[in-house]
């Protein structure tokens, strides 16, 4: 497919058409499998692009390093104890700063409109890593997992995401979902439900695409028939511990368990989760959880058992949130 997506910015998917989506999924292939048959070579040599992460990352920072050093560029990891952002320069400053020295900028943070903004004033492409409304790159890494274990057209999967239905990862599947003209389900309690303009602008798209999208607080409905069940941590990243006491109490009935899965009515299910995820109590805040709430002690959001099990393809995600970068950097910057 002949297409030029030169010198774009990747803020939320809501500007990318289903073409600019499929191009970025076709040129993923290509470049995973260039690397898989060791035939890759570096199309980004002499360029430098800046990672701002204001919030902390394992994933999307490793991700976006080794698509860059695989690619040929050079990167720099900016984070907040070791720039002047938001203490002594502005947002709007240190973007024209950064775009007379870089051929592009990664940004993960807080509000949405702050990768806007840096996005307005660099001059250069501007790629979101992660805001508490979008997380764009998640979302291209997810649907390339999807059709590499499905064997069905895009627009014949279907998926539900269940849990909290207002948190970023929600928002982008929604969308990415209606976009490309996939059967997407969102299970939420009622209040913790994707908020209203966003699932009226994410309408207008399916409408176009022929999406089909469901918006339940039954459980057991949003999973029926699917291919994939999707789960992300039931408290955000600065949310406070004492969020989880009401946050449990909502969404228990959303825990992805042998139970769910076996509800969705297909024996081929797979499990998607964006990680990290409360699998267990070995991390500290999981041992946290469990103390206070030792029924949670098999895990959170998800269960041990399930997380464990061949169901779960959470790992080919967090590989393909590489290849998936890699092609949203050659795509903009060659």
């Amino acid at each position: 497919m002949a297409f030029n997506n030169r010198n774009r910015s990747l803020l939320s998917l809501v500007h990318h058409s289903d073409r600019d989506l499929h191009y970025l999924l076709d040129l993923s292939r290509d470049l995973k499998r260039a690397k898989y048959s060791g035939l890759s070579r570096p199309t980004l040599t002499g360029k430098n692009i800046a990672l701002i992460f204001e919030k902390s990352s394992t994933r999307t920072r490793c991700a976006f390093e080794v698509a860059a050093y695989d690619e040929g560029a050079h990167v720099t990891y900016i984070d907040p104890a070791s720039s002047q952002i938001g203490h002594k320069e502005s947002m709007k400053d240190t973007a024209r700063v950064l775009g007379r020295m870089y051929d592009a900028i990664e940004y993960r943070g807080a509000g949405q409109s702050i990768v806007e903004e840096l996005a307005e004033y660099a001059g250069v492409p501007v790629f979101n890593g992660l805001t508490d409304e979008f997380h764009p790159t998640q979302m291209l890494a997810d649907v390339l997992t999807m059709t590499e274990h499905c064997p069905k057209p895009l627009t014949d999967i279907s998926f539900a995401f269940v849990g909290d239905g207002r948190n970023n990862v929600a928002n982008s599947l929604l969308l990415v979902g209606a976009k490309l003209g996939m059967d997407v389900r969102i299970g939420a309690p009622q209040e913790l439900m994707p908020h209203a303009d966003h699932v009226s602008m994410c309408e207008e798209f399916a409408a176009a695409s022929g999406a089909s999208m469901t918006i339940t607080d039954d459980p057991l409905k949003a999973v029926s028939g699917v291919d994939f069940i999707y789960t992300d941590v039931w408290v955000s990243m600065g949310e406070p511990l004492d969020t989880w006491g009401r946050r449990i109490d909502l969404l228990l009935p959303f825990q992805v368990n042998t139970g769910l899965m076996t509800a969705a009515g297909n024996p081929r299910v797979k499990f998607m989760h964006c990680l990290p995820a409360f699998h267990n109590c070995e991390t500290t805040l999981g041992a946290q959880i469990a103390e206070k709430y030792p029924h949670l002690r098999n895990g959170i959001e998800v269960t041990e058992e399930v997380f464990e099990s061949p169901a779960n393809i959470a790992f080919e995600q967090a590989e393909n949130r590489m290849h998936t970068i890699k092609a949203v950097l050659v795509s903009a910057l060659t």
